[in-house]
C-alpha cells in the first residue's frame, strides 16, 4: 500500500471523527463536552430538599492562582422562564458574612432550613420567581470561599474584595456562556453597601477595556453602610429619637465622638459601650421591636453575624426575630456543616481547616481597607446610567434609616417624584422618593434584613426595581 493511499485513509478517518464529535455536541450539548463546564457544578438535589422545577448549580471559581484564592457560589435559576430572566448577584456584608447563610437561606433564596436542620422548605416569596439568583461568598475566607495563603485572612479589605469579585464574574460568565449577554443586577445589604457599588465600578472600568462588556444594568442595596460620618451621626440620632439612649448619653456622644475618624477615641468607645450595655437593654439591635433569640435559660443569644462596622466599636448584638423563627442562623450552621450537604453543593472540596460559619470573626477583626464613603461611586454609576436603588428597613438600629437619609442627602440630586407612601396588599409597605438617577424607599416595620421580616414587601420592591418603575401608589 503506497504512501498516498495511507494519506487518503487518514483524511477520511479524520473527517469521520470530526463528524462524530459534531454529532455528540449537537445531541448531548456543548456543556457536557467541556471539562470544568457548568455541568460539573450542577446540583442534583440537596439533602431534605423539596422537589423544585428550577435548576441549581454551585462550586468554586479560582480568582487568584498564586495565592490559591477561590470563591464559592450558589446559583438558583428562575422558577419561570429562566432563559428570559436577568441574572442577579446577591452579596451579604459583615464584613465577613456569608450570602449562603443569609441571602440564600433566610432572605431571598428559594429555601429555608428547618428547625432540626434535617432539610429545607420552600420560601414562597423567593426572588427567583423574578430572576436567576447568584449568591456569592466573598471575599476569600467567607463561608466556603477559601485561600491557601493564610496571611490573606489577616490582611483584606474593600479593594481586594472588589477585584476578586470582578475576576469571579468574568470567569463565571465563561463557565456559563448563556448568561454572557443577559442583563445583570447586583444587590445586597449591610456592609455590601460597599461591595455592591465597588463591584459595579470595577465592571464599568472592565467594560471600557474589553470587546465583550458585561451587561450591568443596576444596583440595589438595603440598610447599607454608605458614609462613615453620616452613618455614625444618623445611627446615634436614631438611638436617641427611638428612646434607646438618654438625652445625656446622646449629648455626650455628639460632643465627644469625631464621626469622621476611622477609629474612635477611647472616651468615645466607652460611651458606645455604656449605651449598648447599660441603656439598650436586652433588645435585638437589628429589629428593635422584636424579642431576641434567647438561650434556654432566658439569656440573650449573641450572634456571630452581628455586623461590626470597621469605624464603630466591636460589640456583639443579639440575634433577631423574624416572622418565622429568630434562631434560623443556628439551623443553617448545623445544616451547612453536614458532609452530605457539602458534597451535594460541591463545597469544601479542599478540606478547609475550620468549620463553616455564617460569619468570619477573623476577617471582620482584620479588615484593613475600607472606603470612607461610597457616595462618589454612586455619582459615577448614575453618570453611567446605572440604575441605583437604596432601601431601608425602618426598625433597624445598626444601619438605620436616618443614617441612610443623611448620607443620600449629600448627593444633592433633584427630586423627580416627591415623597409618598407605597403599597403592597392594600397596606402601606413604606415610603419612597424618586430622584434623578436614584430611588430611595423605606420598608415599614422591617429590620436590618428586610426580606426576612417583610418578605412580601421586599418582593414588590425587587419587582419594581427590575422593571425600573416607581413603587405602587395604591
Amino acid at each position: 500500500m503506497d504512501e498516498q493511499h495511507h494519506k487518503r485513509i487518514f483524511v477520511v478517518l479524520h473527517q469521520v471523527v470530526v463528524i462524530l464529535l459534531v454529532m455528540v455536541v449537537v445531541v448531548v450539548g456543548p456543556s457536557s463536552c467541556v471539562k470544568g463546564g457548568e455541568e460539573e457544578d450542577r446540583i442534583l438535589e440537596l439533602p431534605g430538599q423539596p422537589k423544585v422545577s428550577f435548576q441549581q448549580f454551585s462550586g468554586y471559581v479560582t480568582v487568584n492562582k498564586v495565592a490559591g484564592r477561590a470563591l464559592f457560589y450558589w446559583l438558583t435559576e428562575s422558577s419561570q422562564n429562566s432563559l428570559r430572566k436577568p441574572l442577579v448577584i446577591w452579596l451579604n456584608g459583615g464584613p465577613g458574612c456569608s450570602s449562603v447563610a443569609y441571602g440564600a437561606s433566610e432572605e431571598i433564596g428559594p429555601f429555608r432550613v428547618n428547625r432540626s436542620a434535617s432539610g429545607l422548605y420552600i420560601n414562597k416569596f423567593s426572588w427567583n420567581s423574578l430572576a436567576n439568583l447568584l449568591f456569592l461568598e466573598t471575599p476569600a475566607g467567607v463561608g466556603f470561599s477559601y485561600t491557601n495563603r493564610s496571611s490573606d485572612l489577616h490582611d483584606t479589605g474593600d479593594r481586594r474584595t472588589a477585584k476578586d469579585s470582578l475576576e469571579f464574574v468574568v470567569q463565571w460568565l465563561e463557565r456559563f456562556p448563556r448568561y454572557k449577554n443577559r442583563e445583570l443586577y447586583i444587590t445586597g445589604e449591610s456592609y455590601a453597601g460597599h461591595y455592591v457599588p465597588q463591584l459595579a465600578r470595577e465592571i464599568i472600568t472592565y467594560n471600557t477595556n474589553t470587546k465583550y462588556p458585561i451587561n450591568l444594568k443596576g444596583i440595589m442595596v438595603g440598610n447599607a453602610v454608605t458614609d462613615n460620618y453620616y452613618d455614625n451621626l444618623g445611627t446615634v440620632t436614631y438611638w436617641w429619637s427611638h428612646a434607646m439612649i438618654s438625652d445625656q448619653t446622646y449629648r455626650q456622644l455628639i460632643s465627644t465622638c469625631d464621626f469622621h475618624r476611622q477609629k474612635e477615641s477611647d472616651e468615645c468607645e466607652s460611651l458606645y459601650s455604656y449605651a449598648m450595655d447599660q441603656e439598650f437593654g436586652n433588645i435585638d439591635q437589628y429589629n428593635i421591636y422584636a424579642p431576641p433569640c434567647n438561650n434556654s435559660d432566658g439569656s440573650a443569644a449573641t450572634s456571630r453575624r452581628a455586623m461590626r462596622l470597621p469605624h464603630r466599636p466591636h460589640h456583639p448584638a443579639v440575634r433577631q426575630l423574624s416572622g418565622y423563627d429568630p434562631c434560623t442562623e443556628k439551623y443553617a450552621e448545623i445544616y451547612y456543616n453536614r458532609p452530605d450537604v457539602q458534597k451535594a453543593l460541591h463545597a469544601n472540596t479542599t478540606g478547609i481547616p475550620y468549620k463553616w460559619t455564617a460569619c468570619s470573626e477573623v476577617l471582620n477583626r482584620n479588615w484593613n481597607d475600607t472606603d470612607v464613603s461610597v457616595l462618589p461611586i454612586y455619582r459615577q454609576l448614575m453618570a453611567n446610567r446605572i440604575r441605583v436603588w437604596v432601601f431601608s428597613g425602618d426598625v433597624d438600629s445598626v444601619v438605620p434609616v436616618t443614617a441612610t437619609r443623611y448620607a443620600l442627602a449629600q448627593l444633592k440630586v433633584a427630586t423627580k417624584i416627591p415623597w409618598y407612601p407605597w403599597y403592597v396588599k392594600n397596606q402601606v409597605g413604606g415610603w419612597t422618593e424618586v430622584y434623578e438617577g436614584l430611588t430611595f424607599a423605606t420598608v415599614r416595620g422591617a429590620g436590618h434584613e428586610v426580606p426576612l421580616f417583610k418578605p412580601r414587601a421586599a418582593l414588590q420592591l425587587f419587582k419594581s426595581f427590575l422593571s425600573g418603575s416607581p413603587l405602587p401608589k395604591s
